[in-house]
């Protein structure tokens, strides 16, 4: 009998990520089709793409919840409600996808926990709060299991750098890491998208439309500091530069990592080869990681400006793997574990 998929079921932690825990590759787990599912923000762009991988994988039990501007409309077939905390925590939801802003994350997803929902939010709103996973589950998935209601989706630049790192960290330790992205306006949303097809080729340019405070824009901050919590490395050095090109899909990044140890370009490349989630290609191409679920990597080289350097480029579809995927990931994960053994919770070792 499906068992529904609520932190009563599931248990509860409320410590800091910050302990080492052996990476497991993520077992390609499916939700029971039974799962009641909620996906608020379902007229967005990750919230259709959400809504495009549940109905391929069989699940029909869906509710679509939106602002009330779009309710009455429909997505896919699906009536469009309102994400309201009264319906969001009436207790009749077993999974809810949030991909929504911040600042509503923070107003809905208190109140689904207390019906009872696990909610995988895709926002900024609770990424580095202590005691709440943040999880890629190719790098941390075991942290998954120690929720204690919510689960947070990483920055979707966080995601294909972590799971680009963590096989090179295991392999050879890590000294500093410094990235530089290529980020496409789908990140930004539906607008922006909309606004790039109407703007003529001329007018495109390069922007960087995050808060500012002065020294870094918000983008790079979440970059550092979500990459650290992730490979629960709290002083790892890392430098981002965030920038939005003129693309519809498709983030990529520039990646120069100083290992502990030395680590040969052949050595890496057959690493991050046999790395889940990941394919190794000569040059990625933008187009190549569009519709994909992988995170492409490559033109693996020395770097020969510091002591065991070497430089990556990473591309990955930021709606996908960046964003809708892995959080369908985490909550696969999540009931997978349940129904093969409920673990008991990992021991953490406390914060610094």
């Amino acid at each position: 009998m499906f068992h529904p998929l609520n932190r009563r079921a599931l248990g509860s932690a409320g410590s800091v990520f910050f302990g080492r825990i052996p990476r497991r590759p993520y077992t390609g787990a499916v939700l029971d089709p039974g799962v009641r599912i909620g996906i608020v923000g379902a007229t967005g762009a990750v919230g259709r793409v959400t809504l495009e991988y549940l109905t391929a994988r069989g699940h029909t039990n869906i509710r679509a919840f939106a602002s009330r501007r779009s309710v009455g409309g429909s997505v896919a077939g699906i009536e469009v409600e309102e994400a309201t905390e009264e319906a969001l925590g009436a207790g009749d939801l077993d999974v809810c996808f949030f991909s929504i802003g911040t600042r509503l994350s923070r107003e809905l997803v208190p109140s689904a926990v207390a019906g009872g929902t696990l909610c995988v939010d895709k926002s900024a709103a609770f990424r580095l709060e202590p005691g709440i996973p943040l999880v890629v589950p190719e790098v941390n998935g075991e942290r998954a299991l120690e929720h204690a209601g919510i689960v947070a989706n990483p920055n979707c630049c966080a995601i294909p750098l972590t799971m680009t790192l963590a096989p090179l960290r295991e392999a050879a330790g890590l000294r500093s890491v410094r990235v530089a992205t290529y980020q496409s306006v789908s990140g930004a949303g539906t607008d922006a998208i909309e606004e790039l097809r109407g703007e003529q080729p001329d007018d495109h340019r390069l922007r960087m439309d995050w808060d500012f405070d002065g020294v870094e824009y918000d983008e790079e901050v979440k970059l550092r500091e979500e990459t650290r919590k992730i490979l629960e490395l709290p002083d790892l050095p890392v430098s981002a530069t965030c920038v939005r090109v003129p693309v519809v899909l498709g983030h990529a990044e520039a990646v120069w990592v100083e290992t502990e140890s030395p680590l040969s370009s052949a050595e890496a490349e057959h690493i991050l080869g046999q790395a889940p989630g990941v394919r190794v290609v000569g040059v990625p191409a933008h187009d190549g990681a569009i519709g994909t679920d992988e995170v492409l990597v490559g033109r693996i080289r020395s770097d020969g400006s510091s002591e065991n350097g070497l430089v990556l480029f990473v591309v990955c579809d930021n709606l996908r793997k960046g964003a809708a995927l892995n959080a369908i990931q985490i909550a696969e994960l999540i009931v997978d574990a349940q129904d093969r053994n409920p673990r008991p919770r990992i021991p953490i070792a406390p914060s610094p």
